[in-house]
């Protein structure tokens, strides 16, 4: 069976890291760079949900305390693109690496 529960335990665990970051923490670089993780998992669903579609939707920046849920989203929602195309054993891996350098990036 497809476990996509070490893809899960990797955002949640981000997020509810990035959720007890301070203001001063968030705003030197940990919201942008967990912004641009959501975004990158963001695509990544948008590609195989709707490979021939032909331009990507943007994840908007809805501010520096937003940005725990967004990846948090981001990666339940590839996580479930990736059950039901059936990529989870490369896309999981692959996801938990982005979702650890991201952290590593933040000093998490």
């Amino acid at each position: 069976m497809d476990d996509v529960t070490p893809l899960l335990a990797a955002v949640d665990t981000f997020a509810d890291r990035l959720r007890t970051l301070p203001q001063s923490r968030l705003s030197r670089g940990a919201a942008a760079e967990a912004l641009a993780l959501a975004r990158e998992l963001a695509v990544w669903t948008q590609r195989i949900e709707e490979p021939d579609a032909p331009a990507v939707r943007e994840m908007p920046d809805a501010g520096m305390f937003a940005v725990a849920d967004q990846v948090a989203v981001a990666g339940h929602d590839l996580a479930e693109a990736l059950l039901a195309s059936g990529g989870v054993t490369e896309g999981v891996a692959r996801a938990v690496g982005l979702v650890e350098e991201a952290a590593g990036r933040c000093g998490l």
